[in-house]
């Protein structure tokens, strides 16, 4: 159902499966009858642009959501393909367009549209320009955009723009309504990864051309479970401060294969939680894993950190490794590991892998402390990057 308020474009993000298109046919169906809550009155003319004619047809027209499909007999327009458009008989008339041909839209005028699928489109500012000169009938007239989204600048304005209501529409979200088979194998296959958010999840996934990862390097990467590993370990990257505005603990699993690869297995950071909580977690992750050591950063605790773990477990052998240089810095050869294809992830690590994709040379773009990053780099440092020999401080308790 369209959202409340005074908005311009109805923007709605949705993965395969998820009903964007239906949602997009009753809209405009609901404009052209001026049916309550779509419009006070019929809508007499709509503009269907699609990244084709073809798609605009198949998909929006004649198809298994579309507008003939989703029309009760009484209300069906009659589609006339020869001139491209949908009449209803109170005299409403839509009519499709190619995106691929700015040029169509000039001329006509409209007082609703249905943009679909608008982050395929070939050149979408022009045609997203021609569409806007065009709506000038009416009192108020709205659009709707129905995609998947893609990191296109257009998309990202419309999002940030005021005169926006944004919905989002999971796959998931119409699972009742999908093939068994479809759940099973294709989103159990990508659910977290950067395709499946995108595709599936209905997320907009942008790249920072000035981070240290990208998400296709890590992807590339990515295995469905570990093999043999010859040394595991987990790295605590503590908070500073403890309790509800502390930052979060980093806390990640990795080990090293026989094959000379690092292998991430576990994210287990926690948020403003006590020095109790994160060591107690780190030390079952530690067990559950059958880890050689926790690596456990110092600058922030000294002594401190030892202690809180001696307390959660005495028996967990634990190697202090204490920061000289920025986190850039620190971060700079583990990223080269995984440009060289000697780091992968067993699994899915959504916010690590979030955190590692926007971490730029001024820090996160969120602006957050890249916890998970700090425990990460550690790890790796520990297990691929440490010279041959080399006898780290380690203390076992007890």
């Amino acid at each position: 159902m369209p959202p409340d308020g005074r908005w311009t474009t109805w923007l709605v993000l949705g993965g395969r499966g998820a009903g964007k298109t239906r949602a997009g046919a009753e809209w405009v169906r609901g404009m052209a009858t001026g049916k309550t809550p779509y419009a006070k009155a019929p809508v007499g003319r709509i503009a269907l642009v699609g990244e084709t004619l073809a798609d605009a047809r198949e998909v929006m027209v004649e198809g298994i959501s579309g507008l003939l499909a989703v029309s009760p007999p009484r209300e069906r327009p009659e589609w006339q393909p020869s001139r491209r458009r949908l009449e209803w008989s109170n005299g409403a008339v839509a009519q499709i367009f190619s995106a691929t041909d700015p040029e169509s839209l000039r001329g006509p005028q409209f007082g609703a549209a249905w943009a679909d699928e608008l982050a395929k489109w070939p050149d979408p500012d022009a045609s997203w320009d021609m569409l806007q000169f065009a709506l000038r009938l009416g009192e108020r007239p709205r659009q709707m955009v129905t995609t998947t989204p893609r990191p296109v600048p257009l998309l990202r304005r419309l999002m940030d723009d005021p005169r926006t209501a944004l919905t989002r529409m999971a796959t998931d979200a119409n699972a009742l309504n999908l093939a068994p088979g479809f759940l099973e194998t294709v989103v159990g296959r990508y659910r977290g990864t950067r395709l499946g958010r995108q595709e599936l999840d209905g997320e907009l996934i942008e790249d920072r051309d000035d981070a240290l990862w990208s998400r296709d390097e890590i992807d590339r990467g990515r295995v469905a479970e570990a093999p043999a590993l010859q040394r595991i370990v987990v790295a605590i990257d503590p908070p500073a401060t403890s309790g509800a505005r502390s930052a979060a603990c980093g806390i990640v699993a990795a080990g090293l294969g026989s094959d000379g690869h690092a292998y991430v297995l576990a994210d287990a950071t926690i948020a403003r939680a006590g020095p109790k909580v994160w060591a107690e977690r780190a030390v079952s992750l530690y067990h559950t894993l059958g880890a050689d050591r926790l690596v456990a950063e110092v600058n922030q605790g000294g002594e401190m950190v030892e202690t809180i773990v001696r307390e959660a477990d005495p028996t967990v052998p634990v190697q202090t490794v204490r920061a000289s240089r920025g986190k850039w810095t620190r971060a700079e050869p583990v990223a080269l590991l995984y440009g060289q294809g000697r780091v992968r992830h067993a699994g899915v690590f959504a916010e690590l892998e979030d955190q590692m994709c926007n971490f730029v040379p001024a820090g996160t773009a969120e602006g957050v402390s890249p916890d998970r990053i700090d425990a990460l780099v550690w790890a790796l440092t520990v297990l691929m990057l440490e010279p041959t020999g080399a006898s780290p401080r380690v203390r076992r308790f007890g």
